[in-house]
């Protein structure tokens, strides 16, 4: 089995150590948190430490799992491809896009797998989404937006663009297959100085398509959905709900009245496809190993995330920035 040491033994990192500890041999733990490393015990046959140098000195561990705060995925990453193993890393898996290449390129000539964490990508619904949008059974697709909202978990290290934003921002890039020419994002930081717990994303793209993301852990709603509009059919992915994660309306604009500027609309069915039940982060590692074991391009999901650091990256700069 692959022998796998887990960096960041946090929040999601404890997800991570679940799923891999089913999938593959968890060798170490490492966190520099005492009480992270206490909660490691219930693995009793993996190895803790506080020290990285521990994970990559060791021979036989194949692959390195980075789950630190998302300042610390560069470098922890970079150092893990230099020491020969194989790099799983949260997302975004660096702050900028040159970082990013940075490590693309040093697991290419360390002949390597890098792969980020993009989890959404691998949700069924995701793949049902892109299915829909791909067949034309939408139509031309005119415009999306996305709605991931909820109270708390309110983080100090990290602003919602980078927490929340970062999961719709793969998924719209991965269904349109385009760069934007245009981004912006108005946030405000209310509970944290310097650290936006709310914002407002605003992308355009070559096609004219535009895109929407409303992002906070200060709200009274607990949403995970993004909308799909289409010329002919309009399409819902709402993770919150347990089984109708997918929504399908044909609804759409028909055909011009008589009177200017106004436009009749026809109303069909409303629908829901039956979604696989596989879950998403179990798929997400199984994919990691495969592409540990020689299946597949060890670099492709790397080079495919590229463009969703570098419109981050533009968030990023325009909420500094502030409004024009």
């Amino acid at each position: 089995m692959t022998r796998i040491g887990l960096v960041g033994h946090g929040y999601w990192g404890r997800n991570l150590a679940r799923s891999f500890a089913e999938l593959a041999e968890l060798t170490w733990i490492c966190d520099a948190d005492p009480d992270a490393l206490e909660a490691a015990r219930r693995y009793p046959r993996t190895r803790t430490t506080n020290s990285l140098d521990d994970l990559l000195s060791d021979p036989e561990l194949d692959a390195v799992i980075v789950a630190t705060t998302a300042s610390g995925h560069y470098q922890v990453s970079k150092r893990s491809l230099e020491a020969g193993k194989h790099v799983f890393v949260e997302k975004p898996p660096a702050e900028t896009e040159a970082d990013v290449e940075d490590l693309i390129a040093t697991a290419e000539a360390n002949r390597r797998v890098l792969m980020p964490g993009y989890l959404l990508l691998y949700h069924p619904a995701v793949k049902t989404l892109k299915q829909l949008v791909d067949s034309g059974e939408l139509g031309e697709v005119l415009y999306l937006y996305s709605n991931r909202v909820n109270l708390g978990k309110i983080r100090t290290d990290e602003n919602t663009v980078s927490s929340l934003g970062v999961h719709d921002l793969s998924v719209i890039l991965h269904l349109l297959e385009e760069d934007p020419v245009e981004c912006w994002a108005h946030g405000s930081s209310y509970l944290t100085p310097g650290i936006e717990d709310v914002a407002f994303c605003y992308l355009r793209f070559p096609s004219g398509r535009m895109a929407h993301m409303h992002l906070s852990w200060l709200d009274p709603h607990k949403m995970r959905r993004i909308t799909v509009v289409g010329k002919e059919k309009m399409v819902v992915f709402d993770d919150m709900e347990l089984e109708r994660k997918i929504t399908i309306y044909e609804k759409a604009p028909w055909q011009p009245t008589d009177t200017p500027g106004e436009w009749q609309t026809r109303t069909g069915d409303i629908y829901s496809p039956k979604i696989a039940t596989d879950e998403p982060l179990r798929l997400e590692c199984e994919h990691f190993l495969k592409l540990v074991d020689g299946e597949g391009d060890p670099l492709q999901a790397a080079r495919d995330g590229v463009a969703v650091v570098r419109v981050l990256e533009q968030l990023q700069a325009s909420l500094v920035a502030g409004p024009a």
